[in-house]
């Protein structure tokens, strides 16, 4: 009977957070929260919950997973955004798993999205399986922005969703991919990529041809065309940036010089 902790890493998520420390109650041994400076009444609603507070500045998803990892008092962990919850068969099936030897030593299931007042179930983010449960000893996340764990062999899967409550406005999803593919384009930049006209003219298309239509995301009504506009919109956003970049890089006085 493996005893495990949930972690969630926060900034200002009094509104979301609640709703996903409510719906571990009963299933997890410890709560660990590692907040990143909120303003409002994030560490308040952790310890009212029961959770373990630590306090570290943000430096990438990564490694607040990985730091948030470290600081639980179990093997067994469990990795839990603060705007997602455990749907009600990924609880049983979580309270099922603890009554048994686990065979692996990574859990993966699926991840069910709340956009825009609906569920999607097209787009390619259903069933969007999320690895979240895990040894500490035997995985760890890489990556700068769609952080991933990393691990050897293959992993479990458990039945039931994760409930992931995304953006609350279209506003908020655009400025979302704002954000991601200012970091992306810098990913790419740092990797040596130096490519980039003719995958933004060609991947930008088909991203949306991709998700619209072969992910069937038309089925998903105006949310799903959605959806698959700010896709398209994020592979053309993110090698433009890489492109200004570049042209930055070959601008600069250093490069004048060679």
């Amino acid at each position: 009977m493996p005893p495990f902790s949930v972690c969630t890493i926060t900034l200002n998520e009094e509104r979301n957070l609640p709703r996903a420390l409510a719906s571990v109650r009963g299933v997890v041994d410890e709560i660990v929260v590692v907040d990143c400076g909120s303003k409002d009444r994030t560490r308040e609603i952790a310890r009212e919950h029961g959770a373990e507070v630590f306090e570290r500045a943000w430096t990438s998803y990564e490694e607040q997973w990985n730091f948030a990892a470290s600081c639980a008092t179990n093997q067994w962990v469990f990795v839990l955004a603060a705007d997602e919850e455990l749907g009600p068969e990924l609880r049983a099936s979580l309270l099922k798993w603890k009554q048994q030897e686990p065979e692996f030593s990574v859990y993966e299931m699926a991840r069910r999205a709340w956009y825009l007042g609906a569920w999607i179930k097209h787009c390619g983010w259903y069933p969007d399986y999320q690895r979240r449960l895990y040894r500490r000893d035997s995985a760890r996340f890489a990556g700068i922005i769609h952080e991933v764990l990393k691990f050897e062999g293959r992993p479990g899967r458990l039945r039931g969703d994760l409930l992931h409550y995304t953006m609350n406005s279209f506003a908020e999803h655009q400025d979302k991919v704002e954000r991601y593919t200012t970091l992306a384009a810098r990913q790419m930049f740092d990797a040596g990529k130096r490519g980039w006209r003719a995958a933004m003219w060609v991947a930008t298309p088909w991203t949306w041809f991709n998700s619209f239509v072969l992910r069937g995301g038309f089925l998903d009504g105006n949310r799903g065309w959605l959806i698959s506009r700010m896709a398209a919109r994020g592979v053309w956003l993110k090698f433009k940036k890489l492109g200004k970049l570049i042209d930055a890089e070959q601008c600069s006085p250093a490069m004048k010089t060679l």
